[in-house]
């Protein structure tokens, strides 16, 4: 997944529109896009798409964010979606991998009730919306076989810490929000999951969004959310990986292949070692790219 899109769980309009944005995943939100009031209808409208949604061979993966632990909603989402087969949930507000396991356990018990397949359910945690968040990244790793991938958030974090703003008057992130998407970043990578970079959310403002996938992309995140359709394009571009970039992993890997428990090989005059062939093997595991016999993970 490289663009994962947000879409109001409340519109059958957004919702079937959004099928043709290009996404490679579709976040169908219950939380901070529908109002309390809406929450019941939006369970049903979601749940009516996921059915509808599922039967088409080429759609993106469906994904729903439900509303938060803390809010004692989120049994009533998952009741209310579980029945239409999402491919996965979004966790908001996770504090840690005992909210992951919290969650997996709930969908483990849903996924037996309606016939689904055990463990088939992912889950994508946002795990940096509050300040206690960040103090037990670390325990996501091994926390539950459905993680599959760590987002981090900047507008709940700024608010639970009382932060006037979080990006400067050039538009970047200010260094408490930064700690947060490093250390998310480094979590990511400890639960061997697909890190996630936040929302850009001046949608109008494509060199700027253009200019942060960039950036995220080489500090090593693989995907980033999105709240426009618009927006879809540039995440999608920013994140495939250029010809020559797959050419060349596959060359590293391959020239591990043919010297099996080399430490170092040389390739086109260049020393190569280990961590060039991790992030080989990582870019190709993480396109579902096949890998040479011999070749480690």
């Amino acid at each position: 997944m490289r663009s994962l899109l947000f879409v109001p769980g409340d519109s059958a309009r957004k919702l079937e529109k959004s099928l043709q944005a290009g996404a490679d995943a579709l976040i169908l939100d219950l939380e901070d896009s529908v109002a309390l009031s809406e929450k019941a209808a939006a369970r049903r409208t979601t749940a009516a798409f996921l059915s509808e949604a599922r039967r088409a061979a080429d759609r993106p993966r469906l994904y729903v964010r439900v509303n938060a632990l803390s809010t004692g909603l989120t049994d009533a989402d998952l009741d209310g979606v579980m029945p239409s087969a999402p491919d996965g949930i979004m966790l908001p507000k996770a504090v840690g991998g005992k909210d992951a396991a919290h969650l997996g356990a709930k969908l483990a018990v849903r996924e037996a009730e309606c016939g689904l397949e055990d463990g088939g359910t992912r889950i994508i945690a946002i795990a940096t919306e509050t300040a206690s968040s960040l103090f037990v990244l670390g325990s996501f790793e091994g926390a539950s076989r459905r993680l599959s991938g760590l987002a981090w958030g900047a507008e709940d974090l700024s608010a639970d810490i009382g932060a006037e703003a979080n990006r400067d008057a050039e538009g970047l992130f200010t260094e408490p929000f930064r700690l947060a998407r490093n250390l998310m970043l480094f979590a990511a990578a400890a639960a061997e999951v697909d890190a996630i970079d936040t929302v850009f959310t001046n949608f109008r403002d494509h060199e700027g969004l253009a200019r942060e996938c960039r950036e995220a992309r080489r500090d090593g995140f693989g995907a980033k959310l999105a709240i426009h359709p618009a927006q879809v394009p540039v995440i999608n571009e920013a994140f495939t990986p250029s010809a020559e970039a797959l050419a060349r992993a596959r060359a590293i890997v391959e020239a591990f292949a043919r010297n099996p428990g080399a430490g170092v090989v040389g390739l086109d005059g260049e020393m190569i070692d280990q961590p060039h062939l991790k992030r080989s093997e990582r870019l190709l595991r993480r396109l579902g790219l096949p890998r040479p016999s011999g070749a480690s993970s």
